[in-house]
């Protein structure tokens, strides 16, 4: 039953994605289409076709390695001026042709002029108004954008779905009744585990020791009316080692107990390690906060934050995980993991004896969703080959034009960004590179849930 469990984790985690994938490039394709433009391929995967069936101009279709997907949309990339005065002939039937030259020197400048002549091979005469290139920079800006913020609108869904139902598991409500209490004072360090008898007799929780109850509600501390935990914390800090006197609603009546709190080292971030405050002994009871669309916006702020920090950090990160692949040092159990590990936590979550069913269904929906908004900012980075590289480069199309316009200068015309794929290229082995190392730290490795 595990292993079936845990397969079907796998296969709904890899389902997801890979409609995820779909959905990203219906989100380039279908505003590209209603702009006019020519869109030739529409594939998930990469490598040997599956399966492809042509509709209209455009080819669907599989591919072999479900890691990602593209969509073909003709006249990406402008002749160059250079190659402007060679780029219509006439043909053996006196028909105009476009052609870009194909050679050039030096070895960049040969990578851009093949790349253009891979570009002007599908390009028909016809075409000449439906070219990518020729579309208005806020039409490249949402053709361009249209994938990843699909991903982020996935993301935005399931977020707010789980949110405003089950609640964000990591942000806890914390409220005033007591969940637990601790029989025996611990050291920090030693938190959760079980007490002896002895410990129990020698050295027990004021809680433990004034009859406090989980399910107690605690109305009062020391005569001040209580509205919220980290009231309560406070209040406890500051008493050291004094008398108190706790009401609390036991059944629907209050309760008044009294005890003297002792210290200890707090446990808490951001508590000195010398500083010794009141300790009470007990643990509330949390459940997930719920909110709805408002707070789901306002969580998604918090991850994007997040998100570009561990943009910045990537390559390190990934680093870190090709010296653990080697064995040179632990591997994060935070750091990034790829879609196969992405699948793996979503095997071991649905396998998990001691997660509820509905915390198995919430926890794969946010792993879902977290893909989905990674994957949506990561493309969102203004660097060529990411869908983030040609809306930069549409946006300086508008700045640049719109700047000549106010001089009064001649229209620069569009930006090249055929100029730009030597860093396109280096870029995209980076990519694939840390791509790599994931997939293989993922196997060798790899990243488990906790237990």
């Amino acid at each position: 039953m595990t292993a079936l469990l845990y397969l079907l984790g796998v296969v709904v985690f890899a389902a997801a994605i890979l409609a995820s994938i779909g959905l990203h490039e219906l989100g380039h394709l279908i505003p590209a289409k209603r702009f006019g433009g020519k869109v030739t391929q529409y594939f998930i995967g990469f490598g040997p076709t599956v399966w492809s069936r042509q509709v209209g101009e455009t080819e669907y279709g599989v591919k072999a390695i479900p890691l990602g997907g593209y969509v073909k949309i003709v006249g990406m990339l402008p002749p160059g001026a250079v190659e402007l005065a060679d780029q219509v002939e006439t043909d053996a039937d006196g028909n105009q042709v476009v052609r870009v030259r194909k050679s050039n020197t030096g070895m960049f400048t040969q990578l851009i002029s093949d790349a253009r002549a891979a570009e002007w091979e599908t390009i028909r005469p016809e075409d000449a108004d439906r070219l990518f290139y020729k579309f208005p920079w806020w039409k490249k800006v949402i053709v361009m954008g249209g994938g990843p913020t699909v991903n982020i609108l996935i993301a935005f869904l399931i977020f707010a779905g789980v949110f405003a139902t089950y609640g964000n598991p990591g942000d806890q409500a914390i409220e005033t009744t007591i969940a637990q209490v601790n029989a025996c004072v611990l050291a920090p360090e030693e938190s959760g585990r079980v007490c002896t008898d002895e410990e129990v007799r020698d050295q027990p929780t004021p809680a433990y020791s004034a009859g406090l109850a989980a399910g107690d509600r605690i109305v009062s501390f020391n005569g001040t009316e209580i509205t919220s935990w980290e009231q309560v914390q406070r209040l406890v800090k500051a008493n050291g080692t004094d008398q108190a006197e706790i009401v609390v609603e036991r059944d629907g009546r209050p309760v008044t107990v009294e005890t003297r709190t002792v210290v200890r080292p707090p446990d808490e971030v951001g508590g000195k390690v010398d500083e010794e405050v009141g300790f009470l002994g007990v643990v509330p009871d949390s459940h997930p906060t719920t909110g709805g669309v408002v707070y789901t916006v306002g969580q998604m702020g918090h991850m994007t934050v997040e998100v570009v920090k561990s943009l910045a950090t990537l390559p390190a990160k990934v680093w870190g995980v090709a010296k653990a692949i080697v064995g040179l040092e632990e591997r994060d159990p935070m750091g990034p993991v790829s879609i196969v590990g992405g699948g793996r936590l979503a095997g071991e979550t649905a396998a998990h004896e001691e997660i509820p069913l509905d915390g198995k269904v919430v926890s794969l929906f946010l792993l879902i969703a977290g893909f989905n908004f990674f994957i949506g900012m990561f493309n969102f980075v203004p660097l060529l080959p990411l869908d983030g590289g040609h809306i930069a480069g549409a946006f300086w199309e508008a700045i640049r034009r719109g700047w000549a316009r106010l001089r009064r200068r001649p229209d620069p015309g569009y930006v090249d960004v055929a100029r730009l794929l030597p860093i396109a290229y280096v870029v995209g082995m980076a990519v694939l590179v840390m791509g790599v190392v994931l997939i293989v730290g993922d196997l060798v490795v790899p990243v488990h849930l906790e237990s």
